[in-house]
């Protein structure tokens, strides 16, 4: 049974570090898109390529965010990827710790 709790805690681990990964990249994503940045730029489209995927169903969600201009999908986005680390990570490693 110790296998199978190394598994979950190793999948709890790589899920933590992915979380952490797309919080920063979304973060500079927002922080880059305060200043006018170049779109050909290859940081700038790895960026769009990486973070595109996680806000674009958020921004569908929120169409109230066009008429005012500001893009809050970012900040969802942080509370979702927040919530993830603290419940499902955690839920993940509990379970990990009870199976050995």
């Amino acid at each position: 049974m110790f296998v199978f709790a190394n598994f979950i805690s190793a999948v709890a681990h790589v899920l933590d570090v992915v979380m952490t990964i797309l919080y920063w990249l979304i973060l500079i994503r927002a922080l880059i898109s305060w200043v006018n940045p170049d779109p050909y730029n290859p940081i700038v489209q790895f960026l769009n390529k990486t973070t595109e995927p996680v806000l674009y169903p958020i921004r569908k969600l929120l169409p109230f965010s066009m008429r005012i201009g500001i893009d809050i999908s970012p900040i969802i986005a942080f509370i979702a990827i927040i919530f993830i680390k603290s419940f499902l990570v955690n839920t993940l490693m509990d379970i990990a710790m009870r199976l050995k």
